[in-house]
């Protein structure tokens, strides 16, 4: 049974997080990921967002085994990067909160998972331009509840086109 919320606790929670808009012409794609450590998995999700805030799409990789956080944020941005593919999209604005990772791809460094990085900058290159920005966890909250719940399904994709999952583009203001 879920308890009534307390609306002075909510208050003092402070504003509900924002969801920051692309540049102009450009489709957000925010991406965020999650490792459950007790069943040894992990989830790369991307939710794709036009400049009016309305849900375009999202997606996530389940993946086992894999538990380094950096590397997974590595592997985020290729799902962000697939999910634009599967929408057709020519120009993306890729945002993340792993502020190494924006390093790496923008050539300051491969770090750990020097592979992935190449992936991302060959991938680049059949978009018309794709932007990468780190952004804080608090405008990210879409792809960090999807990629928190998908962490339970199975190991593999999921795609959703129509509608977005339970939880997602209906808890940040625009």
């Amino acid at each position: 049974m879920l308890k009534p919320v307390n609306p002075e606790r909510k208050q003092a929670q402070g504003p509900r997080p924002r969801w920051i808009g692309p540049p102009a012409g450009f489709i957000k794609i925010n991406v965020d990921v999650a490792l459950a450590k007790n069943s040894n998995r992990a989830a790369a999700a991307a939710v794709a967002r036009d400049g009016d805030g309305n849900f375009l799409g999202a997606s996530s990789l389940v993946l086992e085994g894999l538990m380094d956080a950096e590397s997974v944020e590595a592997i985020a941005c290729c799902e962000g990067l697939a999910l634009a593919s599967n929408l057709n999209l020519g120009m993306v604005c890729l945002a993340m909160d792993c502020a190494n990772v924006v390093r790496s791809i923008q050539g300051e460094g491969l770090g750990p998972y020097g592979a992935v990085i190449r992936d991302i900058q060959a991938r680049r290159s059949s978009f018309t331009k794709v932007e990468f920005v780190h952004e804080s966890r608090s405008s990210n909250v879409d792809a960090h509840v999807l990629a928190r719940s998908s962490v339970l399904l199975d190991v593999g994709r999921h795609v959703w086109y129509m509608s977005p999952p339970d939880g997602v583009c209906s808890s940040v203001e625009i």
